[in-house]
């Protein structure tokens, strides 16, 4: 384990930013780590001469999720809120973000994913939301997910809890590229499809293509945020789940 949660160097002569996840295997979505992974995209933003963003990660997983602990109700408002100024940092980030992906890439982890732009993973990687399984609900992923594949597939997996192979995520559209390499293949798309353009217009077609879906986040964002805050962790059940996940025990439901 590094002493940071995440690795930071610039690649391509500069041009492409590199942020990998240093917190094998588990890389769990703290509040370290969105902490290390804001900071690094806010000091990067303004750089005139970066073209990409690539994010992978250390060891056989992206990352098993966030962290539960964190999400107890003494905690869970600043990590929610947290987690959701990253992904809206990320969705509105000037250049494309490129994500790697091995093994389970779940929970918090998917979400943070989601927030780039184009996903390359293995055949057999696994993606997924599973926090209703703990009596909770995903809340930046139900913003998040309808964007990127649709409402139908998105109500399965957030209302299901189920994971999907890196080929089934293709085939829904929430992989972009399915490779034996991930990282190999990402960095093969930034040498191709965005290292050869201008910087500047780059920042303009990017801006172009999301700007309405980084509005609608940003109007979305808070009222899921209350919803999670306000009416969720007010029932029984979601501090059940949440506690009894920790304990290694199964949850008693109570249905309110």
């Amino acid at each position: 384990m590094t002493d940071s949660p995440l690795r930071v160097w610039r690649d391509r002569e500069g041009k492409l930013l590199r942020l990998r996840l240093a917190r094998p295997k588990a890389n769990i979505v703290d509040a370290a780590m969105i902490a290390a992974l804001q900071a690094a995209l806010d000091e990067a933003a303004e750089d005139a001469h970066l073209r990409g963003v690539l994010l992978d990660h250390e060891g056989p997983h992206f990352s098993f999720g966030a962290s539960v602990q964190e999400h107890m109700p003494d905690t869970c408002a600043d990590m929610i809120r947290a987690l959701d100024r990253l992904i809206l940092r990320m969705v509105g980030f000037p250049v494309p973000i490129l994500v790697a992906v091995r093994g389970q890439c779940l929970g918090g982890g998917l979400e943070v994913a989601c927030g780039g732009h184009l996903i390359f993973s293995t055949a057999d990687a696994r993606f997924g939301q599973p926090e209703i399984q703990l009596g909770v609900f995903a809340a930046a992923a139900s913003c998040l997910l309808p964007e990127r594949i649709g409402r139908a597939h998105a109500d399965d997996l957030l209302f299901s809890g189920r994971s999907i192979s890196g080929s089934e995520a293709a085939a829904i559209g929430l992989v972009n590229a399915v490779a034996d390499e991930p990282e190999a293949a990402a960095l093969a798309y930034f040498d191709q499809h965005l290292a050869p353009h201008s910087a500047s217009s780059l920042r303009f077609a990017v801006r172009a293509a999301r700007a309405d879906m980084v509005r609608r986040l940003e109007e979305r964002f808070p009222a899921t945020e209350a919803l999670y805050l306000e009416g969720l962790m007010a029932t029984h059940d979601a501090v059940e789940g949440l506690g009894a996940f920790l304990a290694k025990r199964p949850p008693v439901w109570r249905d309110s």
